[in-house]
């Protein structure tokens, strides 16, 4: 073992009979160790927490939107069966489903609400959508073309006051136009299921019919509003978009969740990114103490200096000495750090109901955030990058303390001794 690396373990560790003084620096490193370790563990649960509720709201919103859209510049798409024949001779597109998006308002019983209203075939919109695991009561099959059933977002239902087997009223602003006024277009649907995605956007103002249905009521004909898409990869998105919208010979839109969802993704993006920033300030009040701790041992240490000096010690062992012993406070601040965040990132479905039994208080409300349990995935760049940035500061924070220890003069250190 190197004598810099021995000198800087001894320095950082106190000795039974060490003097007050003594004591005191040590309890600072303590405190510095446990700095780093808090701010490391609290940067790794809460970028956890942050990428698990990017997955499950991304998974959410893919799972009732799709990967990719393709829709006609005037809202009706006629040769629609071609697109998708276009669309599925890209090697990325795994499945295609047409759809009739309009709006239109719900009513029952006096209770009236504006929604948007999609058509679509059932067999294939399951293979585009994930509709079949938020399904809550019935499922899409119950949509049959000619028989206008109806499936409803959960908490559009309960706006309306409806449940399975009800006749709720469809309006359509598309109206009749009659010698006597403009009629509205209306027609009974049955509820024939209810959905909870999660996601309030589609939970309360989303209604599914069959396509056929949808067609006759706003008079489409043969056409539909557009093409939904799903890949196989659903982050190559805007590629493939970009490469349809060259290859489809018909005049249209090509759009990917990525786009559609653009604003909501870059809040969730930006709250991650000023979480990081300021849990970071936590590892950097750490550092200022490993340059106060180091500060207090060099004024300390001044004799010590002066006899490895005096013994032939070069100015830059000095230097590696108390550079080491900032080193090892971090280290070892780090290394708790990432072992108490992972384990606390992965057991959060243990500590959050624990803490809520033992306080008495919701800490999270299902019916509020619509997630059963806090959701967490760790990343290994996220540790990666928080362990490399937090080691950097450390080693910063011991340069100058470092560098005025190596300037000690022997002669001047030991006049008073």
């Amino acid at each position: 073992m190197r004598y810099e690396l021995l000198v800087g373990l001894r320095y950082t560790r106190s000795r039974r009979r060490a003097q007050g003084r003594n004591r005191f620096i040590s309890f600072i490193s303590l405190v510095s160790m446990l700095g780093t370790a808090l701010g490391v563990a609290a940067l790794i649960v809460v970028l956890s927490v942050m990428n698990g509720f990017q997955e499950e709201l991304r998974t959410r919103i893919l799972g009732v939107a799709s990967h990719i859209q393709i829709s006609g510049y005037d809202g009706d798409l006629r040769a629609w069966q071609q697109v998708a024949d276009q669309s599925l001779d890209h090697p990325s597109v795994v499945a295609s489903a047409p759809y009739v998006q309009e709006q239109g308002m719900l009513s029952f019983d006096q209770n009236v609400r504006g929604t948007l209203i999609r058509g679509v075939l059932p067999a294939d919109e399951e293979r585009v959508a994930d509709f079949a695991r938020y399904m809550q009561i019935g499922s899409l099959d119950g949509l049959q073309a000619g028989r206008f059933g109806i499936v409803l977002g959960r908490d559009l239902a309960f706006a309306l006051r409806v449940g399975m087997g009800d006749k709720v009223t469809l309006i359509a602003p598309q109206g009749l136009v009659t010698p006597a006024a403009v009629l509205p277009r209306v027609k009974q649907f049955e509820v024939v299921g209810l959905f909870e995605a999660g996601m309030f956007e589609y939970d309360s103002g989303l209604a599914l019919v069959h396509m056929q249905d949808a067609q006759t009521l706003y008079r489409m004909g043969d056409a539909v509003s557009g093409v939904r898409l799903k890949l196989d990869d659903l982050f190559a998105a805007p590629r493939v978009a970009r490469e349809l919208a060259n290859v489809i010979d018909v005049p249209a839109y090509v759009n990917d969740w990525t786009r559609s969802h653009a604003n909501f993704f870059r809040a969730v993006q930006l709250e991650k990114t000023m979480m990081t920033v300021i849990l970071f300030l936590i590892v950097a009040v750490a550092a200022f103490n490993i340059v106060s701790t180091l500060v207090m041992a060099v004024q300390e240490k001044l004799a010590d200096i002066a006899i490895l000096r005096t013994l032939g010690a070069s100015p830059w062992s000095v230097m590696q000495i108390f550079v080491l012993q900032g080193a090892i406070i971090g280290v070892v601040g780090l290394i708790a750090g990432v072992v108490g965040g992972l384990l606390l990132a992965h057991n959060l479905d243990v500590v959050i109901p624990a803490l809520e039994s033992l306080t008495g208080a919701t800490l999270w409300n299902k019916e509020i955030y619509y997630i059963s349990e806090l959701p967490s995935k760790v990343l290994v760049s996220d540790v990666v990058t928080i362990v490399s940035l937090s080691f950097t500061l450390t080693l910063l924070a011991t340069l100058y303390p470092s560098w005025r220890a190596s300037r000690v003069n022997p002669a001047e250190a030991l006049r008073y001794e």
